[in-house]
């Protein structure tokens, strides 16, 4: 005999319409994360293609034009301090007029139609004048894009990590799948890819959600001179920065080193692979790891794991160590950045979100990295291996840094 209940639905078609409505309001928030989180992850995954394909093969096409090591030495090196003159402004004007996706977007299509640019010479100074246009329009979209995807995070909508980690996937595929096309093909071919991967990128930038936030009085506008008379984010900006710069030695002569060793190339892309992979299972685990530690505690994470880290490898080039360091590219990266994104978006001031991440960036990424770049390739000349040293001492620095800046009291960090 059926259940008075099911009797009734049974013979109650409104009743069944009651039950779908709920169920639909029930998971219409989790579908709503979902496609927000969908959208970031594509933007993320679309970007980090192109610095997959870009990074680890644009000399080669630069090599194939015909320039010499001293030529192509000074286009990158032009390239990485171009960040720090373009970054700030850029974020800062998307931060004055509230648009950042608008800035996103436009700097994505800049980027494409810089690159495309490249067609049109071959002299080294039309390259060296187009490359810099490429650089002041891309390295923009991945500091505009953390400040606009920790406006979701800061409404509990979607989990940095997991998100970004897609980036991450994105940059291993990009880089094995470029390396196997030019082991094939010309490596004229290296254009095409980065336009192809730029593109998605636009179409990923108009893609995502437009994010306004109310904009203050133009009286009651913060000024971006505020973060820097804060003693706290001044801080924040040395010890992270310290933590990325002692990478130099590592992206610059880790596979030096490890192909002297004896190490084959493959052995050596696995190993910067494996590097990655860390990174990935570190930011799928990344909400879980910032509630345990919180931003400050990432940091000295992330020192810590680069005195591990650098020490090792400046006594061995035994490739069971080389696995197992490679492992805590989780930390120092990857707590690094992660406790910077969320040091930045608890502590910045509204309305300069995106000029905090713009200046972390330029300073990082740029002045700190370029630094830290031309003192690695003096030791290295110098002492060889014995040069990831003086990266153990950054990260000690940073580590010290990041431990004083936990207990500076605060209520936003």
């Amino acid at each position: 005999m059926p259940s008075v209940s099911s009797s009734f639905t049974a013979g109650n078609p409104h009743s069944k319409q009651a039950i779908s409505s709920d169920l639909w309001y029930m998971l219409r928030p989790a579908m709503s994360r979902f496609s927000l989180s969908f959208r970031f992850a594509g933007y993320y995954g679309a970007v980090f293609l192109t610095l997959g394909i870009y990074l680890p093969f644009w000399p080669v096409w630069l090599a194939e034009r015909g320039f010499a090591a001293a030529e192509i030495g000074l286009l990158l090196a032009l390239t990485s301090w171009v960040k720090v003159l373009s970054v700030p402004p850029i974020a800062r004007l998307a931060d004055r007029t509230g648009r950042v996706k608008a800035a996103i977007v436009l700097l994505s299509a800049a980027s494409l139609a810089s690159f495309a640019a490249f067609f049109l010479t071959e002299r080294f100074w039309g390259i060296l004048a187009i490359q810099l246009l490429t650089a002041f329009a891309f390295h923009g979209l991945i500091p505009l894009a953390e400040s606009h995807t920790m406006r979701a995070v800061g409404a509990a909508e979607i989990d940095y990590g997991r998100v970004r980690l897609w980036g991450s996937v994105a940059f291993i595929l990009g880089a094995l799948g470029a390396g196997e096309l030019l082991a094939r093909h010309d490596p004229g071919l290296l254009l095409w890819l980065i336009l192809a991967a730029l593109a998605l990128t636009l179409l990923a930038a108009v893609g995502l959600p437009e994010r306004r936030d109310p904009l203050p009085e133009p009286g009651n506008r913060p000024r971006a001179r505020a973060l820097l008379k804060d003693r706290r984010f001044l801080l924040f900006l040395a010890a992270a920065a310290l933590l990325q710069a002692s990478h130099a030695v590592y992206y610059g002569f880790s596979a030096l080193t490890w192909r002297a060793a004896g190490l084959s190339d493959a052995a050596v892309g696995w190993l910067w692979a494996e590097g990655v992979l860390a990174e990935i299972v570190f930011f799928a685990a990344g909400g879980v790891l910032l509630r345990r530690f919180g931003p400050t505690g990432l940091l000295a994470l992330a020192g810590l794991g680069g005195v591990v880290r650098w020490t090792v490898l400046v006594g061995t080039t035994a490739l069971p160590a080389l696995i197992a360091v490679q492992t805590l590219h989780a930390l120092t990266f990857g707590a690094a950045h992660l406790g910077a994104v969320h040091f930045i978006a608890r502590h910045a001031p509204q309305g300069l979100a995106a000029t905090a991440q713009g200046v972390y960036a330029a300073l990082s990424g740029g002045l700190a990295m370029g630094l830290a770049t031309l003192l690695a390739g003096r030791l290295y000349g110098a002492f060889e291996a014995q040069a990831f040293l003086a990266m153990a001492v950054l990260s000690a620095a940073g580590l010290a840094l990041a431990l004083a800046l936990s207990r500076i009291r605060a209520t936003s960090a």
